[in-house]
């Protein structure tokens, strides 16, 4: 299977934030190789499709907390804590986005995140 984007890329921008595993907006937006405002455009026109168990905004101290995990400061000068996609909310993405690559890149998305809650289970 020729996938889109490695499994090593994709685990290292999963987080677990409420107990939760969830992926940043700006991450999902670079792996669909669109600019976070296009996500975040589309999850507004589209409210309905992204409950609270899909999508949440990160508070300050959670945005604070994913920073100091990455240790870079790739995140810039974002005005506003970042959206945390769940796994459905991943999915329900593409569906917005309406690429190519975003269908793609979700597929990868989807079998990552089965093989982590596999492993994950044998433990």
């Amino acid at each position: 299977m020729n996938s889109v984007i490695p499994v090593e890329n994709i685990e290292n921008l999963i987080y677990l934030i409420r107990g939760q595993k969830v992926m940043p907006d700006r991450d999902l937006a670079a792996l669909y190789g669109v600019e976070t405002k296009r996500i975040n455009e589309q999850v507004k026109r589209n409210k309905d499709r992204f409950p609270e168990d899909f999508m949440f905004q990160l508070t300050k101290e959670e945005f604070m907390n994913l920073k100091s995990q990455i240790a870079t400061s790739r995140w810039g000068g974002r005005r506003k804590a970042p959206y945390a996609f769940t796994e459905q909310g991943v999915s329900m993405l593409s569906s917005v986005l309406n690429s190519k690559r975003a269908v793609q890149v979700n597929i990868q998305i989807m079998r990552t995140l089965r093989q982590m809650l596999m492993f994950e289970n044998k433990k």
